[in-house]
């Protein structure tokens, strides 16, 4: 009992709003939705925050988080850096490829800084771009995470960023954005069995509006995000 409260403590960590990765400064398109009135109170957020994650959040972050940690247990690391280089060119919107660029840096740092893993050394190979699904799953994999956690872990950290934000930049009540959380958790059950049935060629469906949003947000006139 010890021993799996002593793995599940670091993936607590991770998880925690309070981890300094950047995520805060990002709403990945969604602030486009905000200014231009279509998203504005929970409900209209709540309907979006859906879609995202049956969408951009199951096809993309998901899965990769879960690819990645497949071809760790095959010991195929030249997969994960073919892995995040694909990431790197999905991402077509600047600002969101620059947003998980730093966020995926800053998950990196951190981690090299706070676990003590014999395998920092051999990833002195990646490159300049760093996608955090990457991270992620390689941080929860050395720590003995099983796999199912680990992607809904990470799917859990990037869902409770979105919201939030959103608190902040709707603005939503506290209390409103964890029931949002609350309300949102069966979504992302049925998302990580969904994940698991997906195959490599499945790799970055996207909701094309979402995508169009996160390319549209440099432009506006008034942004409390980066991306």
């Amino acid at each position: 009992m010890m021993d799996k409260m002593d793995k599940l403590l670091p993936l607590l960590q991770l998880c925690d709003s309070n981890f300094p990765s950047g995520a805060f400064s990002h709403s990945f398109g969604f602030e486009t939705y905000i200014f231009n009135g279509k998203i504005h109170n929970v409900e209209t957020f709540r309907d979006a925050l859906c879609v995202y994650i049956q969408t951009q959040l199951t096809y993309t972050d998901g899965l990769a988080c879960r690819l990645t940690y497949d071809f760790l247990e095959e010991k195929s690391k030249e997969d994960v850096w073919r892995l995040n280089e694909m990431l790197a060119a999905l991402c077509l919107a600047r600002e969101t490829r620059e947003g998980t660029r730093m966020i995926g840096e800053r998950m990196w740092k951190i981690c090299r800084e706070i676990y003590p893993f014999d395998i920092w050394n051999d990833y002195k190979k990646k490159r300049g771009y760093m996608y955090p699904a990457l991270v992620f799953a390689i941080v929860c994999y050395y720590l003995e995470i099983p796999k199912e956690t680990t992607v809904l872990s990470y799917l859990y950290t990037s869902v409770q960023a979105l919201v939030q934000n959103a608190v902040r930049g709707i603005p939503l009540g506290q209390t409103d954005g964890q029931r949002l959380l609350v309300s949102v958790q069966p979504h992302l059950i049925k998302a990580v069995q969904k994940i698991h049935t997906l195959t490599e060629e499945e790799l970055g469906a996207v909701a094309p509006g979402l995508e169009i949003a996160q390319m549209q947000h440099e432009q506006l006139s008034v942004r409390l995000f980066m991306s």
